[in-house]
């Protein structure tokens, strides 16, 4: 629903604007280029959906290793003892417990194709507790903000686009886009065990909430007391230094367990194939409809605005380029995606708003679509407040990405 109002509404308004500027303006070149973009941008869609097939391959690949080799289990094991403080109304024994844990689990590893149907699973369980059928629950709320504030510790499809798109360091935002979604999940957890009376003083809890929150400040503090030039030295060689210690981990524990790991690299990678060929049709229909409603000059006039009234406040004001990527983020997925490409496709991957788009769209995951799938699978109408802490847990996330995106390539 929210893409099909996103398509139309692009191509209407571009198209209204563009007769306007004809009609009024005598501008005779706004209808050809308008329907240049449009080729132009299919072209593109298909390309990058081309190219994506390798890099899919390669981390479907790596994170089918991973699965196998047990670290989705490994990371269950380490969250237990909080989940059973953040979910008071489960039962120890429920199998709610399992499936919340794998697929929260997988989603921190990136593993989307296991973890969506893990997350369905887990709000059908869930229900089976809900005593309102029509009404969510407390668990139901606290698990799909947990979702939706998209703690992820290896962010793959980023780093695949910034690949295609040309940035000559494609992991040089797997640190901040590792702060920003740690900001976003600590805000939503926080705000939705506010609403539910959850203990945060718990032991386990603070523990936890310190942990995560003492290791940002340290390392955002650490990082003040660097020049520019060597934070983003640092971010390359620690980014690429950490995604080889987790692809050398999950093949070392696969080994350990036995595991096939050239097979297992084989099955995920045919998964990579058929993800890439799928995307295409939709990379097409809404870069085409970014492109319209770019040439007609709409997304200039809003961003001129939007530039303009903050740089009146004196603030810097580089930031306002990426802001389409964050104010699509939680109403689409594709609509987010297909802004940061353009984004990118228009200011350069390796620019600022190319680096910050990129980090925007790992801070969090798309609140409505979320939202309007794991609620909808079990059908759930009344949301309470899993609205209200998924759009605070998308705000902090994206506040985050700005700020540590100056601080580390502004």
């Amino acid at each position: 629903m929210v893409l099909n109002i996103i398509f139309a509404a692009f191509f209407l308004i571009g198209f209204v604007f563009a007769l306007w500027q004809w009609v009024f303006y005598g501008n005779q070149d706004v209808f050809p280029e308008m329907l240049e973009a449009t080729f132009a941008m299919a072209k593109t869609a298909f390309e990058i959906a081309l190219y994506l097939t390798g890099g899919m391959c390669l981390w479907l690949g790596i994170m089918k290793i991973g699965e196998r080799g047990g670290a989705v289990k490994i990371l269950a094991r380490l969250v237990r003892p909080l989940f059973s403080r953040l979910f008071p109304d489960i039962p120890a024994d429920h199998p709610a417990n399992a499936s919340m844990l794998m697929n929260i689990s997988a989603n921190m590893l990136g593993l989307d194709n296991a973890a969506t149907p893990l997350g369905l699973k887990a709000m059908k369980e869930l229900q089976t507790l809900n005593p309102n059928k029509e009404h969510a629950t407390n668990s139901q709320i606290m698990f799909l903000v947990l979702n939706t504030s998209g703690l992820t510790l290896i962010p793959i499809s980023v780093m695949i686009y910034r690949a295609q798109m040309g940035a000559a360091n494609p992991a040089d935002v797997f640190l901040p886009i590792l702060l920003a979604t740690a900001f976003s999940t600590m805000v939503g957890l926080i705000a939705v065990s506010l609403f539910q009376k959850i203990k945060l003083y718990d032991p386990v809890i603070l523990m936890w909430l310190l942990g995560i929150g003492g290791s940002l400040f340290a390392a955002l503090w650490g990082l003040q007391q660097l020049p520019q030039e060597q934070i983003a030295t640092l971010s390359r060689s620690w980014s690429a230094f950490i995604i080889f210690l987790l692809i050398s981990g999950f093949i070392g524990l696969a080994l350990i367990r036995k595991v096939n790991v050239y097979d297992a690299f084989i099955e995920g990678a045919q998964d990579g194939f058929s993800v890439a060929v799928k995307v295409i049709p939709y990379l097409v229909a809404i870069l085409v409809a970014i492109a319209v409603f770019r040439a007609a000059g709409v997304m200039d006039i809003l961003l001129d605005g939007l530039r303009g009234a903050v740089a009146f406040t004196g603030l810097p004001n580089e930031w306002v380029d990426a802001m389409p990527t964050a104010l699509m983020k939680p109403l689409s997925g594709s609509g987010a995606r297909g802004m940061m490409v353009d984004a990118m496709e228009t200011h350069g991957a390796d620019s600022f708003v190319g680096r910050l788009v990129s980090t925007m769209q790992g801070s969090t995951d798309t609140t409505f679509y979320v939202l309007a799938v794991y609620f909808g699978s079990v059908g759930i109408k009344h949301t309470r407040h899993a609205v209200t802490c998924g759009l605070l847990a998308d705000a902090a996330g994206i506040t985050a990405a700005i700020f540590i995106g100056y601080m580390f390539f502004g």
